[in-house]
């Protein structure tokens, strides 16, 4: 193996590292003060564009599941 292959592995290696240790520091974060006790409301995911989220997805979701339940 040549010095270019340490090289590379070298580089995984600590990209690797900085992953982890990053990640277990985001973690450890607290969070901002008045976010504790945030909900996901219906209301303000209505106004979101975002197809994409698993928040708005569960809210509608939910809502289909009731008015399910309704109908019988």
């Amino acid at each position: 193996m040549t010095i270019y292959h340490f090289l590379a592995i070298g580089i995984i290696v600590l990209l690797i590292v900085v992953f982890f240790i990053t990640y277990l520091l985001n973690k450890k974060t607290p969070l901002p003060k008045g976010c504790e006790d945030l909900k996901i409301s219906e209301e303000s995911c209505s106004k979101c564009n975002n197809t994409m989220c698993d928040f708005k997805n569960k809210i509608d979701f939910e809502k289909i599941e009731e008015d399910i339940k309704e109908d019988k």
